[in-house]
Protein backbone atom coordinates (compact mmCIF):
# COMPACT_ATOMS: atom_id res chain seq x y z
CA UNK A 1 0.00 0.00 0.00
CA UNK A 2 3.11 2.29 0.84
CA UNK A 3 4.44 1.51 -2.62
CA UNK A 4 1.21 2.27 -4.05
CA UNK A 5 1.04 5.51 -2.47
CA UNK A 6 4.91 6.45 -3.28
CA UNK A 7 3.93 5.79 -7.02
CA UNK A 8 0.55 7.36 -7.22
CA UNK A 9 2.62 11.04 -5.78
CA UNK A 10 5.30 10.08 -8.52
CA UNK A 11 3.33 9.46 -11.49
CA UNK A 12 -0.16 10.94 -10.82
CA UNK A 13 0.23 14.06 -12.83
CA UNK A 14 1.99 11.92 -16.01
CA UNK A 15 -0.61 9.65 -15.90
CA UNK A 16 -3.44 11.80 -16.31
CA UNK A 17 -1.98 13.58 -18.72
CA UNK A 18 -1.79 10.20 -20.51
CA UNK A 19 -5.29 9.48 -19.46
CA UNK A 20 -6.58 13.00 -20.94
CA UNK A 21 -4.57 12.75 -24.23
CA UNK A 22 -6.02 8.94 -24.78
CA UNK A 23 -9.16 10.35 -24.11
CA UNK A 24 -9.22 13.08 -26.19
CA UNK A 25 -7.87 10.68 -29.30
CA UNK A 26 -10.58 8.81 -28.75
CA UNK A 27 -13.34 11.37 -28.68
CA UNK A 28 -12.09 12.99 -31.79
CA UNK A 29 -11.89 9.92 -33.70
CA UNK A 30 -15.13 9.01 -32.98
CA UNK A 31 -16.39 12.65 -33.31
CA UNK A 32 -14.59 12.84 -36.96
CA UNK A 33 -12.27 16.17 -35.32
CA UNK A 34 -15.92 17.62 -34.04
CA UNK A 35 -14.45 17.50 -30.59
CA UNK A 36 -11.89 19.94 -31.87
CA UNK A 37 -13.65 22.11 -33.63
CA UNK A 38 -16.23 22.75 -30.74
CA UNK A 39 -13.46 23.29 -28.26
CA UNK A 40 -11.66 26.03 -31.37
CA UNK A 41 -15.39 27.75 -30.80
CA UNK A 42 -15.47 27.97 -27.43
CA UNK A 43 -11.89 28.89 -26.95
CA UNK A 44 -12.42 31.71 -29.56
CA UNK A 45 -15.85 32.83 -29.44
CA UNK A 46 -14.60 35.80 -27.08
CA UNK A 47 -12.60 37.18 -29.96
CA UNK A 48 -15.40 36.69 -32.29
CA UNK A 49 -18.79 39.12 -32.64
CA UNK A 50 -21.76 37.40 -31.10
CA UNK A 51 -23.14 35.91 -34.44
CA UNK A 52 -25.63 33.14 -34.07
CA UNK A 53 -26.17 30.15 -35.88
CA UNK A 54 -28.95 32.09 -38.25
CA UNK A 55 -26.86 35.13 -39.01
CA UNK A 56 -23.93 32.80 -40.09
CA UNK A 57 -26.36 31.25 -42.14
CA UNK A 58 -27.48 34.83 -43.61
CA UNK A 59 -23.90 35.99 -44.17
CA UNK A 60 -23.18 32.78 -46.04
CA UNK A 61 -26.29 33.12 -48.40
CA UNK A 62 -25.31 36.47 -49.34
CA UNK A 63 -21.97 36.21 -50.03
CA UNK A 64 -23.32 33.20 -52.34
CA UNK A 65 -25.64 36.00 -54.02
CA UNK A 66 -22.85 38.51 -54.39
CA UNK A 67 -20.87 35.89 -56.38
CA UNK A 68 -23.41 35.00 -58.75
CA UNK A 69 -24.00 38.74 -59.21
CA UNK A 70 -20.22 39.04 -59.86
CA UNK A 71 -20.49 35.55 -62.09
CA UNK A 72 -23.28 37.54 -64.40
CA UNK A 73 -21.92 40.83 -64.72
CA UNK A 74 -18.64 38.76 -66.10
CA UNK A 75 -21.29 36.80 -68.87
CA UNK A 76 -23.21 40.15 -69.62
CA UNK A 77 -19.66 41.38 -70.51
CA UNK A 78 -18.87 39.03 -72.63
CA UNK A 79 -22.05 39.01 -74.57
CA UNK A 80 -22.23 43.08 -74.62
CA UNK A 81 -18.65 42.55 -76.18
CA UNK A 82 -19.93 40.22 -78.57
CA UNK A 83 -23.19 42.30 -79.46
CA UNK A 84 -20.65 45.39 -80.49
CA UNK A 85 -18.53 43.35 -82.55
CA UNK A 86 -21.37 42.13 -84.34
CA UNK A 87 -23.50 45.03 -84.96
CA UNK A 88 -20.36 46.33 -86.42
CA UNK A 89 -19.92 43.56 -88.69
CA UNK A 90 -23.29 43.28 -90.55
CA UNK A 91 -24.73 40.15 -90.71
CA UNK A 92 -23.87 37.38 -88.38
CA UNK A 93 -24.88 35.71 -84.94
CA UNK A 94 -23.91 35.80 -81.71
CA UNK A 95 -24.06 32.21 -80.35
CA UNK A 96 -22.63 30.24 -77.08
CA UNK A 97 -20.96 27.48 -76.30
CA UNK A 98 -23.40 24.80 -74.22
CA UNK A 99 -21.32 21.76 -75.29
CA UNK A 100 -17.69 20.69 -75.28
CA UNK A 101 -16.35 16.59 -74.73
CA UNK A 102 -13.11 16.45 -72.29
CA UNK A 103 -11.97 13.60 -74.81
CA UNK A 104 -11.96 16.53 -77.75
CA UNK A 105 -11.56 19.22 -76.03
CA UNK A 106 -9.24 21.18 -78.72
CA UNK A 107 -11.31 20.02 -81.31
CA UNK A 108 -14.88 20.69 -81.21
CA UNK A 109 -17.41 22.53 -79.89
CA UNK A 110 -21.15 23.04 -80.03
CA UNK A 111 -22.95 26.66 -80.26
CA UNK A 112 -26.87 27.15 -79.60
CA UNK A 113 -27.42 28.37 -82.93
CA UNK A 114 -28.47 26.15 -85.99
CA UNK A 115 -30.16 26.20 -89.21
CA UNK A 116 -33.26 28.10 -88.27
CA UNK A 117 -31.02 31.09 -87.16
CA UNK A 118 -29.55 30.95 -90.35
CA UNK A 119 -26.53 28.98 -89.70
CA UNK A 120 -25.13 27.00 -92.53
CA UNK A 121 -22.54 24.21 -92.66
CA UNK A 122 -19.21 26.48 -93.72
CA UNK A 123 -19.43 29.33 -92.07
CA UNK A 124 -16.75 31.16 -90.38
CA UNK A 125 -17.07 31.15 -86.18
CA UNK A 126 -14.56 33.81 -84.29
CA UNK A 127 -14.14 34.51 -81.02
CA UNK A 128 -12.48 37.49 -78.49
CA UNK A 129 -9.42 37.87 -80.26
CA UNK A 130 -9.47 36.58 -83.70
CA UNK A 131 -10.43 32.89 -85.63
CA UNK A 132 -12.15 30.40 -83.61
CA UNK A 133 -13.05 27.86 -87.03
CA UNK A 134 -15.45 26.95 -88.99
CA UNK A 135 -18.69 25.15 -89.19
CA UNK A 136 -19.00 21.56 -90.29
CA UNK A 137 -22.22 20.63 -89.10
CA UNK A 138 -25.94 22.31 -88.56
CA UNK A 139 -29.27 20.73 -86.91
CA UNK A 140 -32.17 23.19 -86.45
CA UNK A 141 -31.07 24.59 -83.03
CA UNK A 142 -27.34 23.71 -82.94
CA UNK A 143 -24.11 23.32 -84.78
CA UNK A 144 -20.56 22.10 -84.44
CA UNK A 145 -17.59 24.02 -84.97
CA UNK A 146 -14.58 22.44 -85.48
CA UNK A 147 -11.78 24.42 -84.13
CA UNK A 148 -8.65 25.89 -85.27
CA UNK A 149 -6.81 23.23 -83.36
CA UNK A 150 -8.06 20.58 -84.40
CA UNK A 151 -5.35 18.42 -86.64
CA UNK A 152 -7.67 18.17 -89.80
CA UNK A 153 -7.66 21.63 -89.54
CA UNK A 154 -5.76 24.10 -92.03
CA UNK A 155 -5.71 27.44 -93.51
CA UNK A 156 -3.47 29.67 -95.69
CA UNK A 157 -2.03 32.49 -93.46
CA UNK A 158 0.57 34.83 -93.72
CA UNK A 159 2.78 37.15 -91.82
CA UNK A 160 1.43 40.43 -91.21
CA UNK A 161 4.79 42.56 -90.69
CA UNK A 162 6.83 40.74 -93.72
CA UNK A 163 4.01 38.85 -95.54
CA UNK A 164 5.67 35.86 -95.95
CA UNK A 165 3.23 33.33 -96.91
CA UNK A 166 2.55 29.61 -95.39
CA UNK A 167 -0.27 27.49 -93.98
CA UNK A 168 -1.62 26.74 -90.64
CA UNK A 169 -2.29 23.14 -89.10
CA UNK A 170 -4.08 22.43 -85.51
CA UNK A 171 -2.13 20.96 -83.03
CA UNK A 172 -4.41 19.84 -80.44
CA UNK A 173 -2.58 21.64 -77.23
CA UNK A 174 -4.05 24.94 -77.88
CA UNK A 175 -1.71 26.27 -79.80
CA UNK A 176 -0.92 25.69 -84.04
CA UNK A 177 1.98 24.89 -86.30
CA UNK A 178 2.65 26.89 -89.09
CA UNK A 179 4.60 25.71 -92.07
CA UNK A 180 6.71 28.23 -94.35
CA UNK A 181 6.59 27.79 -98.46
CA UNK A 182 10.09 29.90 -97.82
CA UNK A 183 13.29 28.17 -96.96
CA UNK A 184 14.22 31.29 -95.65
CA UNK A 185 11.12 33.28 -94.30
CA UNK A 186 11.25 37.03 -92.70
CA UNK A 187 9.89 35.96 -89.19
CA UNK A 188 10.29 36.45 -85.83
CA UNK A 189 8.87 35.79 -82.28
CA UNK A 190 5.57 38.48 -81.73
CA UNK A 191 4.86 38.52 -84.99
CA UNK A 192 1.07 39.05 -86.33
CA UNK A 193 -0.13 35.98 -87.96
CA UNK A 194 -3.51 36.14 -90.40
CA UNK A 195 -5.60 34.52 -92.77
CA UNK A 196 -4.48 34.96 -96.05
CA UNK A 197 -5.74 35.59 -99.79
CA UNK A 198 -5.18 31.94 -101.20
CA UNK A 199 -7.06 30.32 -97.81
CA UNK A 200 -10.10 29.16 -100.05
CA UNK A 201 -12.70 28.91 -96.78
CA UNK A 202 -11.48 32.00 -94.75
CA UNK A 203 -11.62 35.35 -96.17
CA UNK A 204 -8.08 37.33 -95.93
CA UNK A 205 -6.79 39.18 -92.79
CA UNK A 206 -8.78 37.46 -90.06
CA UNK A 207 -6.12 37.55 -87.12
CA UNK A 208 -4.94 34.08 -85.87
CA UNK A 209 -2.10 34.46 -83.23
CA UNK A 210 1.29 35.59 -82.96
CA UNK A 211 4.61 33.70 -83.26
CA UNK A 212 5.75 32.04 -80.07
CA UNK A 213 8.76 30.06 -81.26
CA UNK A 214 10.55 29.18 -84.57
CA UNK A 215 12.55 26.26 -85.91
CA UNK A 216 13.90 27.70 -89.14
CA UNK A 217 15.77 24.31 -89.85
CA UNK A 218 12.71 22.24 -90.07
CA UNK A 219 12.67 20.14 -92.84
CA UNK A 220 11.01 19.49 -95.08
CA UNK A 221 10.43 23.09 -94.70
CA UNK A 222 10.46 26.43 -92.05
CA UNK A 223 8.07 26.26 -88.92
CA UNK A 224 6.98 28.47 -86.29
CA UNK A 225 4.28 27.39 -82.84
CA UNK A 226 1.75 30.40 -83.14
CA UNK A 227 -0.05 31.02 -79.74
CA UNK A 228 -3.79 31.54 -80.66
CA UNK A 229 -5.25 35.31 -80.21
CA UNK A 230 -8.82 33.40 -79.73
CA UNK A 231 -8.61 31.80 -75.76
CA UNK A 232 -10.12 28.35 -77.07
CA UNK A 233 -9.50 27.05 -73.59
CA UNK A 234 -12.50 29.50 -71.69
CA UNK A 235 -14.25 30.31 -74.98
CA UNK A 236 -17.89 31.01 -74.01
CA UNK A 237 -19.45 33.02 -76.87
CA UNK A 238 -18.54 33.04 -80.90
CA UNK A 239 -19.87 34.99 -83.90
CA UNK A 240 -20.65 33.28 -86.52
CA UNK A 241 -20.09 34.52 -90.02
CA UNK A 242 -22.14 33.54 -93.23
CA UNK A 243 -20.04 31.61 -95.32
CA UNK A 244 -18.86 33.31 -98.82
CA UNK A 245 -17.31 31.12 -101.32
CA UNK A 246 -14.19 32.31 -103.15
CA UNK A 247 -14.14 31.90 -106.88
CA UNK A 248 -10.94 34.06 -107.74
CA UNK A 249 -7.93 32.89 -106.36
CA UNK A 250 -4.86 33.02 -108.27
CA UNK A 251 -2.86 29.52 -108.63
CA UNK A 252 -3.25 28.74 -104.88
CA UNK A 253 -0.77 26.25 -103.74
CA UNK A 254 -2.35 22.91 -103.83
CA UNK A 255 -2.28 22.32 -99.34
CA UNK A 256 -4.58 25.54 -99.05
CA UNK A 257 -6.76 24.45 -101.34
CA UNK A 258 -7.88 21.41 -99.35
CA UNK A 259 -7.89 24.13 -96.01
CA UNK A 260 -11.45 22.73 -95.52
CA UNK A 261 -12.08 21.63 -92.34
CA UNK A 262 -12.11 17.68 -91.63
CA UNK A 263 -10.02 17.27 -95.09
Amino acid sequence: MFALRRWWDRYATRAGVATLVIALAWAMRQSQGAVIYEMYQVLTSPLQPGLTQAERLENAYILELQQRVIELENQNQGLRENIDYAESQGKVAIAAVIGRSADNWWQQITVNKGSSDGITKGDMATGPGGLVGRVIGVSPSTSQILLTTDPTSQMGVKVSRSRALGVVRGNVDGRVIMQFFETTPDVKPGDVIVTSAYSRLFPQGVPVGRIESMDLKKSPAPEAVIQLSSPLNILEWVTIHPFEAKTDVNAPPAEIVNDQPGS
